[in-house]
């Protein structure tokens, strides 16, 4: 029962995932876009996170971690920019 719970996650969360891809691609101002791209990473993130549940493997958690904080940093200078160019 458990994994089926964890495979329907990861298929809501592909279906997200191409929701948001979308918002990326035809976002009309930049500062949709990105959200979006802070949006795909948070969801990436939770792919990684069911993808080392599956395989039992702790250290993509780790990935998982080191990606978070990296999607951060580039959000925040992708924000400062547009701030500058508004």
């Amino acid at each position: 029962m458990v994994d089926l719970l964890i495979y329907l996650a990861a298929a809501l969360a592909g279906a997200a995932f191409l929701l948001v891809l979308y918002r990326f691609l035809a976002g009309p101002k930049p500062a949709d876009r990105v959200i979006a791209f802070d949006v795909l990473t948070i969801i990436s993130i939770t792919g990684i996170a069911l993808a080392a549940k599956i395989e039992g493997r702790i250290i993509y958690l780790d990935v998982a971690l080191v990606y978070a904080l990296l999607s951060f940093l580039g959000v925040i200078v992708i924000a400062r920019y547009l701030e500058r160019n508004l």
